[in-house]
């Protein structure tokens, strides 16, 4: 029986797909040096195969997780007090 081999390394194409962003964006993260990569090309002077391991993923999903501040939600509008007399029609 075979057994199963769970991926840990992912291309820039499939990371781009999986988060719904173009692939430029993925290898803007890798060099400015958010995102973690391996370069497996050949040579240094060819262009750049980027392996990214899952951990790393992982790492970078944590640290772009939004938070909320706890003060007033988005959702909610920012009302001004109704003066005093006034009819509002809306």
């Amino acid at each position: 029986m075979a057994a199963i081999v769970e991926k840990t390394k992912f291309s820039v194409p499939y990371l781009a797909k999986m988060w719904g962003v173009s692939s430029s964006k993925i290898c803007g993260f890798i060099q400015s040096g958010e995102l973690r990569a391996i370069n497996l090309a050949s040579t240094r002077d060819k262009r750049p195969r980027y392996a990214i391991d899952l951990a790393d993923i992982q790492a970078f999903e944590r640290s772009r997780q939004v938070v909320p501040s706890g003060g007033i939600s988005t959702t909610q509008r920012l009302r001004r007090k109704a003066a005093a007399g006034v009819k509002e029609f809306f």
